[in-house]
């Protein structure tokens, strides 16, 4: 079963504005998690707001039948991207969509905003 992260790619951190880059926080930090291989049974998407802006850069840890997460307060850049990734993976792994906290890697360790329970059959 494929576990999915999607990506806010409007997400806008706090300083957006007197930072002015050229694309937002959330497309960076889309590219950044594109530019890294895939674990295998991980998959990757792009939505135009998860409606978490307090806590942007957000995204969401899915899959059919597991516990679903949304992580957020990321800076967009290859070590949230890896640490992403490393999670999703180890969701991807596990038969509930539950991992234990002291897998988790360092880089998402204080970015969960909301877990969800599987969808009922």
């Amino acid at each position: 079963m494929t576990t999915w992260i999607t990506i806010c790619d409007t997400c806008k951190r706090e300083d957006f504005e007197a930072r002015a880059p050229a694309m937002t926080d959330g497309e960076a930090l889309a590219h950044a998690v594109e530019a890294l291989p895939r674990p295998e049974g991980v998959a990757l998407r792009r939505v135009s707001c998860l409606m978490g802006c307090s806590h942007g850069c957000n995204v969401a840890i899915q899959s059919a039948g597991k516990l679903c997460y949304t992580l957020g307060r990321f800076e967009p850049g290859a070590e949230a991207a890896r640490a992403i990734l490393d999670y999703a993976a180890l969701h991807a792994g596990s038969a509930t969509g539950q991992v234990p906290y002291r897998q988790w890697p360092e880089g998402v360790k204080g970015h969960f905003v909301t877990r969800h329970p599987p969808l009922p059959e």
